[in-house]
């Protein structure tokens, strides 16, 4: 099944804007979403004309964040995007002549309607600051153990050096072998 992931992806990128000192490269995001850095600048563009991004064009420019974490919900994050698809299934056909079909039609709209009005308002209640406390205690949990290493922590970049030209600084640890 086909999913979208674009939402997923933003808020990546936004958390770990988030946590920057600086402005920080397309380059730099890219490789840390495995995607190519004209994808980020196209994400980034679209939040920047909403106002919740920054960018600044040459040496020691990049993107920035620029909204209040405590303000910003991921439904907005959503509606900024273009209102992806939330849902992956839908009706076999929209219009049909057998009445079966129709009766099937109509409660699984009806249910689509309904999951697709509940998870918008779970997202109004969910801000790009909860998410962070969220990301805080997933660090806590995954680095209090020894051995922790890049496949651990999971896209291996978490702090990004915005003094050496956006280059993301990777985990030193190696990992542990097993015995």
């Amino acid at each position: 099944m086909i999913q979208d992931s674009k939402l997923s992806g933003v808020l990546h990128v936004l958390l770990h804007l988030a946590e920057a000192d600086g402005p920080v490269t397309s380059d730099t995001m890219a490789k840390m979403m495995h995607t190519n850095p004209v994808v980020i600048r196209r994400i980034l563009a679209g939040l920047r004309k909403q106002g919740f991004v920054t960018s600044e064009k040459g040496h020691g420019g990049g993107w920035q964040l620029s909204c209040n974490l405590h303000m910003v919900t991921l439904h907005d994050i959503y509606m900024a995007l273009e209102s992806p698809t939330l849902l992956a299934i839908g009706n076999r056909t929209e219009v049909s002549n057998c009445l079966v079909e129709q009766a099937v039609n109509a409660v699984m709209s009806q249910a689509f309607h309904d999951a697709e009005a509940l998870l918008l308002a779970r997202f109004g209640e969910v801000t790009l600051a909860a998410l962070s406390e969220q990301l805080q205690h997933h660090r806590r949990d995954h680095t209090a153990g020894p051995g922790h290493d890049e496949a651990r922590r999971g896209c291996g970049v978490h702090s990004i050096d915005t003094n050496m030209g956006g280059s993301p600084q990777r985990a030193t640890t190696k990992p542990q072998r097993r015995a």
